[in-house]
């Protein structure tokens, strides 16, 4: 009975995480379109990115910390594979010819992308070797 329980709950939280997926991509289609209505009347884009940004941490947090102890391993797992994606869009955005302030946070976010990915694949090994049965 409590294997059924724990079952109902991944269910509920894989719906909920399904949920908020679906207003992150709402979100993000207006966010896309925010920036061509403010460069029409003179917003200030960078005000506007940096909100975005902001509200994706505070997003982040939130969803982050509604994870059940039991699903910590596979979110880091997907956090993992999130960071790869993280480091080809900073590739891009490091590749200009010139130095400016684009390539530059593109070469950090590679190098915080990489620790990120391979610090989370050593945490996620030593995880699972904790529930490895140990040879008597």
């Amino acid at each position: 009975m409590e294997n059924q329980k724990f079952i109902d709950q991944a269910s509920d939280l894989a719906n909920a995480a399904s949920d908020l997926a679906e207003q992150a991509a709402l979100l993000a289609n207006e966010a896309t379109k925010l920036p061509a209505t403010l460069a029409g009347s003179g917003g200030n884009e960078f005000v506007l990115l940096l909100t975005v940004f902001v509200l994706a941490c505070f997003v982040g947090y939130y969803v982050v910390w509604r994870v059940t102890p039991a699903l910590h391993s596979p979110l880091m797992a997907v956090t993992n594979a999130v960071s790869s994606v993280i480091i080809v869009g900073a590739l891009i955005a490091a590749g200009p010819a010139e130095v400016n302030f684009a390539k530059v946070m593109g070469f950090f976010a590679v190098v915080l992308a990489s620790v990120n990915i391979f610090g989370g694949f050593i945490v996620t090994q030593r995880m699972l070797a904790m529930f490895k049965k140990k040879p008597k």
